[in-house]
């Protein structure tokens, strides 16, 4: 009698993630967490009570999540429109419009917070054109206020709403709103009553994950707000590296880790993470209790939406007539919306390429003259140019190991039929739950009793752990749709797995693997957090040095280094897309 399996077996290749994160992750977090309760050796609540003891640390939070609620708002709703328009578009006309919220969203959040700062600076674009126009006499002080703070939040976070939209909405049918036309609904009825609901999931992840990642944000407040915009992550930066006061660092990251870990709490209750992978939400979580009321009072709000839309439509006969054609591609409305947030992505890559060819030593607009003089700085600076072979070298290194790594235990989620495949979804999504900056502390206290900080393994390991995710989900999304038929031929036919392996599965997966393999690339090479604690003294990696250059002088040798990096995510989004279109079959 052939012995039954152990239970285990399936999650034997998702082994090496679980031990890379227990070992990076959750115990370096772990050590952290235990900091906050520890005072030479004996258990205390010290660091908790000062935490508490002045409203200080209270209102920062405060000042944090309204921030952060203030961003996602803002992001979700002026993205919906953008992933709206995209998901309607004919393929080619799509990469086209795409291509500019790639750019945004690959491009470095450094990049688009110094041009926020050019932007709107007292010699800003802004500054001149409401001078210009005689809305103001005299320059404004635009910056380090909330006003600019939101202005870059939102900049930097639109885009991940779009694209996290716009992977549900491209799997929206639209026949069912023209269902619903032909079947006497008006336009504005069928699109919230039908096409809206259908679209929440992407609505609830996108939000979820904008609000999340603004939580741990420090850049754009450090360099756009004030003190009264201080926000929760620049506390535990200050305690590591002003004071090095471990146990407190730990009890303030305590308190964003448990913020962070109740607003996931609310959204696994009402969607479920599975949402977040590309999975449905499951109905049956809206049906009773106060969900249900929740469900009902929502119906409503949509019933109240529809009427007043198709109200609005009904002011404008020609508008009116074009809403009963459901493409919205035609309408020039939308369009015009939709150019108009293009735009305002656009302007670091607008913005930088003049600056960085100015014949000036300054930042101020319009620039004048002409000279490749900044370049000419920046191919002469070692530093930069040491920090951008490190960046390459540990991008390379963290895609290879995330690759490695997350391909595996995305074919365990993906096909193993086992208990406890959620757990370990969760397990595999947790970098993303956990703030960014508890992780980059908690590798630093780590790395720094195992002597690796300052080494490019610190880096490689520590970028590893944030890329591990988009990575596993990257490929979860490939391999739903891999036909196991053509393996099970193969099989049929004589291949041994090895042959199968090589001369089919990987063929067809290879535009898949290689997408994963940039998206990790990426992601290590805009990484600023690890980055900031574990690259240690002058081994610093490009986003490192950008910072240092940023916060201490500005410099329009910046502007070329922007113009730089603009020039090297267009070319690897350019890649990606060539690799799209060669695994897409024949018209």
């Amino acid at each position: 009698m052939r012995r039954k399996r152990p239970w285990t077996h399936p999650l034997l290749p998702a082994a090496p993630l679980a031990l890379l994160l227990l070992l990076l992750l959750v115990y370096p977090v772990g050590q952290l967490l235990l900091l906050s309760v520890d005072s030479g050796g004996a258990f205390t609540w010290m660091h908790y009570r000062q935490l508490f003891a002045s409203s200080v640390y209270a209102n920062v939070m405060l000042i944090t999540l309204k921030i952060a609620f203030c961003t996602t708002v803002l992001s979700v709703v002026a993205g919906y429109p953008v992933a709206y328009l995209i998901a309607a578009l004919p393929r080619r006309r799509k990469t086209a419009w795409l291509f500019w919220v790639l750019l945004s969203f690959w491009t470095s959040f450094l990049v688009r917070a110094f041009a926020w700062i050019v932007m709107l600076g007292r010699n800003g674009v802004v500054n001149q054109l409401l001078t210009a126009s005689g809305l103001q006499d005299a320059p404004a002080n635009l910056l380090y206020s909330l006003g600019a703070v939101l202005v870059g939040m939102v900049h930097a976070l639109m885009p991940l709403a779009v694209l996290t939209l716009l992977s549900v909405m491209e799997n929206i049918d639209r026949s069912l709103p023209r269902a619903a036309l032909t079947l006497g609904a008006r336009p504005g009825t069928a699109f919230w009553r039908v096409y809206f609901p259908l679209s929440m999931p992407g609505v609830a992840a996108g939000a979820i994950m904008v609000f999340v990642t603004a939580i741990g944000f420090f850049i754009v407040p450090a360099l756009l707000g004030g003190r009264r915009e201080t926000m929760i992550t620049q506390l535990i930066i200050e305690q590591i590296q002003q004071t090095m006061n471990w146990g407190f660092a730990g009890a303030i990251s305590v308190l964003m880790l448990i913020v962070v870990l109740a607003v996931f709490a609310l959204y696994d209750r009402l969607l479920g993470l599975s949402s977040m992978a590309g999975g449905s939400a499951d109905p049956g979580r809206n049906n009773t209790g106060s969900a249900g009321l929740l469900h009902r009072a929502g119906d409503a709000a949509l019933a109240t939406l529809g009427r007043a839309s198709d109200r609005l439509i009904a002011l404008f006969p020609r508008f009116s007539r074009q809403g009963h054609d459901p493409e919205p591609g035609r309408s020039p409305i939308l369009r015009t919306l939709v150019l108009l947030v293009l735009l305002f992505l656009s302007v670091p890559a607008l913005l930088m390429l003049p600056l960085s060819l100015a014949g000036t030593s300054g930042l101020n607009w319009p620039p004048s003259g002409f000279s490749l003089q900044h370049y000419q700085e920046l191919l002469a600076s070692p530093l930069w140019l040491r920090a951008g072979l490190r960046s390459l070298i540990v991008g390379l290194g963290t895609a290879s190991l995330a690759l490695l790594v997350g391909t595996p235990a995305a074919l365990v989620l993906v096909r193993a039929r086992m208990r406890g495949k959620s757990l370990l979804l969760a397990f595999v999504l947790s970098p993303i739950i956990v703030p960014r900056m508890v992780i980059a502390v908690g590798l630093f206290y780590f790395f720094a009793r195992v002597g690796l900080v300052g080494s490019a393994w610190a880096l490689v390991l520590g970028h590893t752990v944030i890329a591990l995710p988009y990575v596993v989900l990257t490929m979860m999304a490939v391999l739903r749709n891999y036909d196991t038929r053509l393996d099970l031929a193969a099989h049929s036919l004589g291949a041994r797995p090895w042959q199968t392996l090589r001369y089919v599965s990987l063929p067809i997966l290879a535009t898949g693997l290689m997408s994963s393999f940039l998206f990790a690339f990426a992601t290590s090479f805009d990484e600023l957090t690890i980055s900031l604690f574990a690259s240690g003294g002058m081994n610093a990696t490009l986003p490192k040095q950008f910072w240092d250059q940023v916060t201490l002088q500005i410099s329009p040798v910046i502007a070329a280094v922007s113009t730089c990096l603009f020039a090297f995510i267009a070319a690897l989004i350019w890649i990606a897309d060539r690799l799209r279109r060669s695994s897409l079959p024949a018209a």
